[in-house]
């Protein structure tokens, strides 16, 4: 495809198509013997920080900030109009959609005209600028497909992004990159990077590079040229132009006694060659407005207009031009150098000595865990909006959608808005959560308010099935497996006065199940919420993708339908739990966990696990440097433990237990259950913290940390996004030597799934529901950060400490899970893979009444038949034209296991019930372009890494010069994937 010609079309109206001269076709490319100075004229606007959503596109609040993002679009567009040598770029649709929908229909028309003409120019294009450290690499892609259809429906290939833009994230994923590719990007440009880094890079002239975003997939699938902005993505000094800048303007009257065009002249000139020392072209590209600029268009561009008229004419050989990031990345690729290749990722992000960005990973985990849960619930919500077919139901996931959109931005799901931000993000998310309730009610009863959903299953609260005699379970699986999943129902007054039956509806099979007690530290939690003093435990079998219905009846304690339960506070004696896989033993002298015996495998292994808090530095010392909403900084690498002395333990068993419990009570704000559910593969740790005390003046940060004798020599190994896993080595940075100011954060890194360490033989893994800060700070160890109370600010913008007081107004409360493994290094791989795809897609659990029909999708298995374990279906979702999107993802990387790492086919024929297909499409991963019509830049690498063995060997194997690794549809409807691999397609 000739990059310089475009034709535009709208995807899903392909008839709608028109000539243009948008894309690297209307690049400046400058004077091939001068230095080029590409600039840049952008906003950047956050969608929420300081301000919520809404008062930033309006302009409301000013007395926190004054933004107003509605101005911006309202006096950049005439000044585009009225010049067209002028050129703007946008980023975040969800304030452009919210813009354009307001716009009368002359205004759309010119917009029109200056997208096709390349003059307004779209850049990344998701919802928002998502975080890379706590995002999920799900909600990553639907956010990013979400901005991107909106474009592609409105604007046709001249909206599509060619350049991402992650200006302002605090350290960035190699995940990140290789989706980004993989949407079809052929550039990425950001602003953030550990100050060691920069410098370094800045010496060698190596600003800009190849990253090389997979260890599994073959170059150049994951591929993404990658720069560094100079100024972060500001102005150099002394040229910002905005109204609310103090730099001066340009004044060019040769009468006025501060005349400055000769100053501002050689001032310009000593930057953009002070620049140009650091990168390798004659292009450099200066970033030419910052957050929330451009309200007043005018005093930009007049001082730009006059910046590169006075430039161009003092025979500087500088040449001075509006441009696009794409632009400059195409001036760049028709240069033809030989680039570098970077293999890792850029985390931790430090901005000076004592200021690593590793406390966000953690920061608000309540929020983090609401959003993967409500990520959870939107596959569940799309899912079903497909299974009942085109314009058959009124409710709509759009909600939720737009709501996960907006919160994986870079200062939602990280934890680092002002609190009130955060609470009308938790707001978004409630609504669409309560939009997709409807979804759910209405696909499967066919009403929408025939089912009831309880939020609150976590505490034990659920007025319903507290109140109810009987009433039935709906249990539906998300995955396109079978799984087997252990359900928790809420129920009152059952210990003394009566028991439970449990049978499914379809079949009448009684299901046996048992009676816990609920915990202290659930009782704590509650309060004044609810008052369910047991909880029903039961097996679910459920189909993929499907429903199964359960009937609950409470019955007569006489009959003896639930398995009875006992809790006993145990002694100074060692307590055991045990299944028939793993065995967990308790020291009687301490309370704390003492061993883990993997039964199945014969691994005994002294695994000890505890409760610590870092006391939070305030500022108080040389660096003057506190934690906060960003920045980890302990007072030292001392930690203290939250038990103060002897940890109070309770075990509960019973006659052949589904579940065996111990529980732990460290202090009056930390509390564990540790769990074995009965025939399953890990341990499960329920961790409960908060309210985190703080009449001490102490701020604190909470841990969870494993120790082991296992001789990890400093490795320790976290996923990227929920995806592929990173090798970490503490105090070590693969691309440069790291002089280390900060053994504990320096060495933490983010942990979307999970976290081990291993030996030559055998490997811990740790899986988390949410994203959380994780390390190894010595050999056999390995800790993840829960909660984080904090009393200052980190100096970093937000402008208020990290203290969440919570609903009742003395700290927040936050109750997560872990999975725990210790297993052979050969036998992890596949168990963690699943079990982390079935910890993110979890069970949709809701009630119904008896008497309630259900006149809607009915229960069992939607596909034909399961979808191989190694298949993930990431994505089913409906169209705005009612075309289905699917995406299928090959969720095992090359070496996790010897078998589901092979290549794996499927067919989308007849994959569905009810559902065949009559024509596909490949798309790119972000569902926006046909992958047929998508031609990357391609780049020259100067080095590359040499393949191991295995891995040549795989190339060699599975790779078709003609086809490539499975693009092309061999059968029109079988689709291949080769590990680590997603693919996109349009059903009709």
């Amino acid at each position: 495809m000739n990059q310089r010609l475009f034709f535009g079309c709208i995807l899903f109206l392909p008839s709608v198509c028109w000539a243009t001269s948008c894309g690297y076709s209307s690049c400046n490319m400058g004077n091939k013997d001068h230095l080029n100075v590409h600039l840049v004229p952008h906003t950047h606007d956050d969608v929420g920080w300081l301000k919520t959503v809404d008062q930033y596109y309006y302009g409301a609040n000013n007395s926190i900030a004054i933004a107003g993002v509605q101005y911006i679009l309202d006096t950049v567009v005439p000044h585009l109009m009225s010049d067209s040598t002028k050129r703007f770029i946008y980023v975040e649709m969800a304030f452009f959609y919210r813009w354009w929908n307001q716009q009368s229909e002359q205004m759309k028309s010119d917009v029109k005209m200056l997208v096709e003409e390349g003059r307004l120019e779209f850049i990344l294009g998701g919802w928002c600028m998502n975080d890379e450290a706590s995002t999920h690499y799900n909600a990553i892609i639907d956010q990013m497909s979400l901005g991107m259809t909106f474009l592609n429906e409105t604007f046709g290939s001249c909206g599509r992004p060619r350049v991402a833009w992650q200006i302002d994230p605090f350290g960035h994923s190699r995940e990140q990159a290789s989706l980004f590719a993989q949407m079809g990007f052929d550039g990425l440009f950001f602003g953030r990077l550990d100050y060691q880094d920069k410098a370094l890079r800045e010496k060698e002239v190596r600003m800009e590079e190849i990253w090389r975003g997979s260890e599994t997939l073959t170059s150049p699938q994951a591929d993404l040229f990658t720069g560094i902005n100079e100024n972060g993505y500001g102005p150099p000094k002394g040229f910002c132009f905005d109204e609310l800048c103090g730099d001066s303007p340009i004044m060019d009257d040769p009468n006025l006694e501060e005349y400055n065009v000769d100053d501002k002249v050689n001032f310009f000139a000593d930057a953009a060659r002070h620049q140009a020392k650091h990168f390798k072209t004659n292009h450099i590209m200066m970033t030419m407005g910052s957050d929330f600029q451009y309200s007043n268009a005018h005093t930009w561009y007049k001082n730009l207009d006059k910046l590169i008229k006075y430039v161009n004419a003092a025979n500087k050989n500088i040449t001075v031009f509006y441009s696009t990031p794409s632009c400059y990345l195409y001036a760049l690729n028709e240069v033809n150098e030989d680039w570098t290749i970077k293999t890792d990722d850029f985390f931790p992000y430090a901005d000076i000595p004592h200021g690593f960005w590793t406390g966000y990973f953690t920061s608000r985990p309540a929020l983090k865990g609401y959003v993967r849960e409500s990520n959870n619930l939107l596959q569940v919500c799309k899912q079903l909006e497909v299974l009942a077919g085109p314009n058959k139901i009124k409710s709509s996931s759009a909600t939720l959608r737009e709501a996960m959109g907006v919160t994986q931005h870079h200062d939602a799901v990280s934890g680092t808005s002002k609190q009130h931000v955060a609470n009308d993000y938790a707001k978004r998310l409630y609504k669409g959560r309560s939009a997709c309730h409807q979804v759910v009610s209405e696909v499967i009863t066919g009403e929408s308010n025939n089912l009831h959903v309880c939020d609150y299953l976590n505490i034990t609260f659920c007025n319903y099935t507290q109140q109810m005699n009987e009433f039935v379970v709906i249990a539906y699986n998300p995955l396109a497996r079978s799984v087997e999943k252990y359900l928790r129902i809420p129920v009152d007054s059952v210990m003394k006065n009566s028991m439970f039956d449990v049978t499914e509806v379809d079949s009448g099979k009684s299901v046996t199940n048992q009676l816990v007690p609920v915990s202290d530290a659930t009782k704590s939690v509650r309060r004044t919420r609810g008052n369910a003093d047991s909880e029903l435990v039961f097996l679910a079998d459920l189909p993929p993708f499907g429903y199964k219905e359960y009937k609950v009846s409470k019955q007569p304690v006489l009959k003896k339908f639930s398995k009875q339960s006992s809790v006993s506070k145990t002694g100074k004696d060692d307590i055991t739990i045990a299944n028939a896989y793993y065995k967990v033993q308790f020291d009687g002298s301490t309370g704390l966990m003492k061993t883990i015996v993997n039964t199945a495998n014969s691994i005994e292994m002294n695994v000890s696990q505890n409760l610590y808090w870092y006391n939070a530095s305030t500022g108080n010392n040389a660096s003057n440097q506190p934690s906060g909403a960003y920045v980890f900084r302990p007072n030292s690498s001392h930690t203290f433990p939250c038990a103060d002395g002897i940890v109070e333990t309770h075990v509960l068993q019973g006659n052949n237990p589904l579940v065996q419990e111990v529980y732990q009570k460290f202090s009056d704000w930390a509390w564990q259950v540790v769990r074995l559910y009965n025939n399953k593969k890990y341990i499960e740790v329920e961790w409960t913290i908060g309210p985190i005390p703080i009449k001490d003046g102490l701020g604190k940060e909470v841990i969870s940390r494993f120790e082991t004798p296992l001789a990890t020599a400093g490795y320790f190994y976290t996923d990227a996004n929920g995806r592929e896993v990173l090798e970490r080595k503490r105090d070590y940075r693969p691309t440069w030597t790291l002089n280390q100011t900060e053994p504990v954060a320096g060495n933490y890194y983010p942990v979307n799934s999970r976290i081990y360490i291993k030996d030559s033989k055998f490997q811990l893994t740790v899986l988390n529901d949410r994203s959380q800060g994780g390390a190894s700070l010595s050999d056999g160890s390995l800790e993840l950060m829960l909660h984080r109370r904090l009393l200052v600010d980190d100096k970093r913008g937000v402008g208020e400490p990290l203290n969440e007081t919570g609903q009742f107004g003395d700290g927040l409360i936050v109750r997560g899970k872990q999975l725990i493994l210790l297993d052979t290094i050969q036998a992890s791989g596949a168990q963690q893979r699943l079990l982390a795809e079935e910890m993110y897609m979890d069970t949709f659990v809701a009630f119904r009444n008896v008497s309630t029909a259900s006149n809607g999708l009915p229960p069992g298995s939607a596909l034909s038949a399961p979808l191989p374990e190694n298949v993930h279906l990431l994505t089913l979702e409906t169209t705005s034209s009612g075309q289905i999107l699917i995406r299928l993802e090959h969720q095992f990387a090359l070496n996790d296991d010897a078998q589901l790492s092979k290549p794996v086919t499927v067919s989308l024929k007849g994959l569905i019930k009810g559902f065949e297909p009559v024509s596909v499409e490949e798309l790119v991963l972000s569902g926006n372009a046909l992958k047929s019509q998508v031609t990357r830049l391609q780049w020259k690498s100067k080095t590359r890494p040499k393949r191991d063995a295995e891995r040549q060997m795989h190339f060699e194997k599975h790779y078709d010069a003609t086809n490539g690794f499975g693009d092309v549809l061999y059968d029109q409807f079988d689709v291949t994937l080769q590990p680590m691999q997603i693919r996109t397609f349009l059903m009709r």
